[in-house]
């Protein structure tokens, strides 16, 4: 009887215990034990929640815990269509990229850091970026105050200085190559999500399916999200920006005007 108790006793001490509510953080979210946010079914959809004072959404988890410059995961790239963002409540905002005549297509939303469970956001000690840092956002962003935005916005959370969290907007830019049919796009075009994104695929040979996301709007496409590794130098998995894909069967695709 003796052995029998001491062998249940060995089993017991060598099964794993649950982990306890304090060892559930995800993240960032350790830092404080803050807990996770529950549903709020009353709360705004991501769609109406604007991340930019030009109109565009940032939808999927908001921020989890103590936001840290430099504490993040990876980045996603944000390449607004501006078209389809004019059309869907952008050009009285934002008028420098709706004008008659800009001849804009793929611009850049943001680079924003990213949890793989949320984002950080609004990221406090970090100074205003100097006209100096401004000047290398032009022909990046399609004008200053979004840059102004993002910088506040997301580039807080970097970890860098302006000047080089808008060296690697631009860098991260640089290294996507934008399908031809998104080059000199006059006409009016419809396409399936997928194929937008299958299109970005064949034309990067290293971005993979689960990399990227066609984002729309009330059936237009206003931008594609392409994930990247930290230090940018490759594409990244990210499940939780695909699941927030367009999806629509179809969408509409603006010309550039």
């Amino acid at each position: 009887m003796t052995g029998k108790l001491l062998l249940a006793a060995a089993f017991l001490a060598l099964t794993p215990v649950a982990a306890s509510s304090a060892g559930d953080c995800i993240l960032d979210n350790c830092a404080d034990q803050k807990p996770l946010p529950s549903p709020n079914p009353s709360a705004p959809s991501p769609a109406s929640t604007p991340d930019r004072p030009t109109g565009f959404g940032r939808s999927g988890p908001g921020p989890r815990g103590a936001s840290v410059p430099g504490q993040f995961d990876f980045y996603v790239l944000s390449l607004s269509w501006s078209p389809g963002f004019c059309q869907t409540g952008g050009a009285k905002k934002g008028r420098d990229q709706c004008d008659s005549g800009a001849n804009l297509g793929f611009v850049v939303h943001g680079l924003w850091p990213q949890y793989d469970h949320g984002f950080p956001s609004d990221c406090r000690g970090q100074s205003a970026p100097s006209r100096i840092a401004l000047s290398a956002t032009d022909g990046v962003y399609p004008d200053e105050g979004l840059a102004r935005y993002e910088w506040r916005k997301h580039g807080t959370c970097s970890g860098l200085s302006p000047t080089d969290y808008f060296a690697n907007a631009k860098a991260a830019r640089d290294a996507v190559v934008i399908p031809q049919p998104f080059k000199d796009a006059h006409q009016d075009q419809r396409w399936a999500p997928v194929d937008v994104e299958r299109a970005f695929i064949a034309a990067n040979p290293r971005l993979r399916p689960g990399m990227l996301a066609a984002v729309c709007q009330h059936g237009v496409m206003e931008e594609v999200r392409i994930c990247f590794t930290k230090d940018l130098k490759s594409f990244q998995a990210c499940p939780e920006v695909v699941r927030d894909r367009c999806r629509a069967p179809a969408m509409s695709v603006p010309p550039v005007r």
